[in-house]
């Protein structure tokens, strides 16, 4: 049994405390990368090329897409965290003119929250921005054959369940329609989740944590990918990143593990805004293989 798996057991204030990011930081730094999130997202969308497409016509979500131009372009795909209950694309899209300068575009997704849907809604819509991007990203100049996907906490876990197997032939999309994938500070097992305070809004019985757990659903087809963390991460964060890193090397994948110095689960994200980061290099690399 696995280390994720066995933390399903720990008494419940220990899974609290180990998944309680909110609680890792102090109000004042928790609020400023919040509005950071908001203030530089909104600095960008001035310079989106399209914005509110509706991916998916069952929900009626959308997505904004920046830095593409003339020829097809590479694309990143963010997924905003926020536990699945809180953040947009309106928070999430500071990254995209750092990698327009890389000739590489960034697609934002939202996804409706928790409680008003399922886990299991939300993994459909995201999937399904995925499957848009496979079939009409050529209209808005994306190259269907180079997307790349990354998130932040529940969003580096919505990474995983794009990465996961199983769903590609209803989507409509090949197994490996991702090509690489960034996911920070990301769940990968959902069990301690569903024993967390967590549970109070996300409502996972023990059919769903195995459905939608990532690590339990690894694909036949995997893609390079970088797992990244904060250093100042609580103990849970930590441990889902590390583990899932070596679950996908063992799977014969190619994986990095990056350990970001100086930075807390929240304002490690922000380290995509700027190019001289380590994080932001290992990205437009990660793309540009």
């Amino acid at each position: 049994m696995s280390v994720l798996a066995e933390e399903a057991n720990w008494p419940r204030e220990i899974l609290d405390r180990d998944y309680g990011a909110r609680a890792s930081v102090t109000p004042e730094v928790f609020d400023t990368a919040m509005r950071d999130y908001r203030s530089r997202s909104e600095e960008m969308r001035g310079h989106a090329t399209h914005l509110d497409v509706v991916y998916d016509e069952e929900s009626g979500q959308t997505i904004d897409i920046y830095g593409t131009s003339g020829e097809l372009r590479p694309v990143f795909v963010f997924i905003h965290g926020g536990y699945w209950r809180m953040l947009s694309k309106h928070d999430s899209a500071f990254m995209a003119a750092m990698l327009a300068k890389q000739g590489i575009a960034t697609a934002v997704v939202d996804y409706r929250l928790a409680p008003e849907v399922s886990l299991d809604e939300i993994v459909r819509e995201v999937r399904a921005a995925i499957g848009f991007l496979w079939n009409n990203g050529r209209e808005f100049g994306i190259d269907p054959e180079r997307i790349h996907v990354g998130g932040s906490s529940a969003g580096g876990h919505l990474t995983g369940a794009v990465l996961s197997g199983g769903w590609h032939d209803d989507a409509g999309v090949p197994e490996d329609v991702i090509k690489g994938a960034l996911p920070i500070s990301g769940l990968f097992h959902l069990a301690p989740i569903a024993r967390s305070f967590v549970q109070n809004w996300i409502k996972l019985d023990d059919a769903a944590v195995e459905r939608l757990s990532p690590a339990a659903n690894l694909p036949r087809v995997g893609c390079p990918i970088v797992v990244a963390y904060a250093d100042g991460e609580p103990d849970g964060f930590r441990r889902q990143s590390t583990e899932y890193d070596l679950m996908w090397r063992e799977a014969g994948f190619a994986s990095e593990l990056m350990e970001i110095p100086g930075r807390n689960h929240f304002d490690v994200l922000l380290d995509l805004a700027s190019e001289d980061t380590a994080l932001s290099k290992a990205l437009v690399r990660l793309i540009k293989g």
